[in-house]
């Protein structure tokens, strides 16, 4: 049979490919998607020509890129074929599939991974992001009353606002240069949310004026300049890792979640952050955590994120739905007016 399947050409140009598929395999099943998400992350990089021509051995998906290539992660479809050993009563089942764009493709059977009855299809295309907002949280480790930062809204940043908000924090700030996203994030329930891209002066004299006007409860939520214990950086701007630093307490922890691609920044890691024993964590949900591998897998991680998107409803946030054969209009509304959008996906 014929899928379409979408190709990144060069920087800033996409097109749909038609292409044959063999039958399914012995083990294999073939699956017709219905939708898919675009990271506005790390397909944005690709599309820009920003994703760096490296080799990692644990996240083959970014990896040994070059155009022309397909890239995406976020399918979810109904099986419409089985290889003969795969079992005949998986026909139609809804499936969440790490593939590129595409109107069909073909997984082993063991990999796929089946959704739960009651999640609806275009909720099922937030899994990868939100194993990753888990992935970040358990990295993170929010201890109970402490004071918490995300720098980011976007769908990884209002995920992890999600989890946090469950914790019993002191306080929850957020940040974004949108509008859309600030207050997607105070909706999740942020005590604050601010502009990233205002100055750290202009800031500073408006929490001043807020503080002298506020109740004590609102004063307690006031709080900045170096006095968060935890740090998310979720931005995917490297710059934003001196706001991070210069925004968390002394032995605070930085969560380090962007993935920059070739983008860089000076970093300043002078005075302030050689004396604060700040520690930075790289987190990437490739992999597990060290110290929780003897207690947590990949299978567990996928059944706690399912509960967290049952919970949470994530499918408010998509603001933007194209067909796949219009694919250029949706990612050049997120290369220019991504102050429109929060989550954008593909329907088939």
């Amino acid at each position: 049979m014929k899928r379409n399947i979408l190709y990144f050409t060069a920087p800033q140009q996409v097109e749909l490919r038609e292409e044959i598929l063999p039958a399914p395999g012995t083990d294999e099943v073939l699956v017709e998607t219905v939708c898919s998400a675009i990271s506005a992350g790390t397909e944005m990089l690709v599309y820009r020509g920003q994703f760096p021509r490296i080799a990692d051995t644990h996240d083959n998906l970014s990896s040994n890129l070059n155009y022309p290539l397909v890239y995406g992660y976020a399918c979810v479809g109904r099986i419409r074929e089985t290889g003969k050993h795969v079992n005949k009563a998986l026909l139609d089942k809804l499936v969440f599939g790490f593939h590129p764009h595409s109107t069909h493709f073909i997984s082993q059977a063991s990999s796929i991974i089946f959704a739960p009855d009651s999640i609806p299809a275009e909720t099922c295309c937030f899994l990868p992001n939100m194993e990753t907002a888990v992935n970040l949280v358990q990295d993170a480790a929010p201890i109970l009353g402490e004071r918490v930062l995300v720098l980011g809204q976007g769908i990884v940043g209002l995920l992890v606002t999600s989890l946090l908000k469950e914790f019993p924090l002191e306080t929850l700030v957020t940040s974004d240069c949108y509008a859309i996203r600030r207050k997607a994030s105070l909706d999740i329930g942020a005590d604050h949310s601010f502009d990233s891209e205002s100055t750290h002066e202009q800031d500073k004299k408006k929490l001043a004026n807020d503080f002298k006007t506020a109740d004590i409860t609102t004063k307690r939520h006031l709080v900045y300049a170096q006095n968060f214990d935890l740090t998310f950086e979720l931005s995917g701007s490297p710059s934003a890792l001196n706001d991070a630093i210069a925004m968390t307490a002394f032995s605070g922890r930085i969560v380090i979640g962007s993935w920059y691609g070739e983008k860089k920044a000076p970093i300043d890691l002078g005075s302030t952050f050689h004396r604060s024993r700040i520690k930075l964590i790289s987190s990437q949900v490739s992999t597990i955590a060290p110290e929780l591998s003897g207690r947590w897998d990949k299978a567990r991680r996928f059944e706690f994120a399912w509960e967290a998107l049952r919970r949470n409803q994530p499918q408010k946030w998509i603001t933007h739905r194209f067909p796949i054969e219009e694919a250029g209009k949706a990612y050049q509304l997120l290369d220019e007016k991504p102050q429109e959008t929060i989550q954008v996906i593909f329907e088939y």
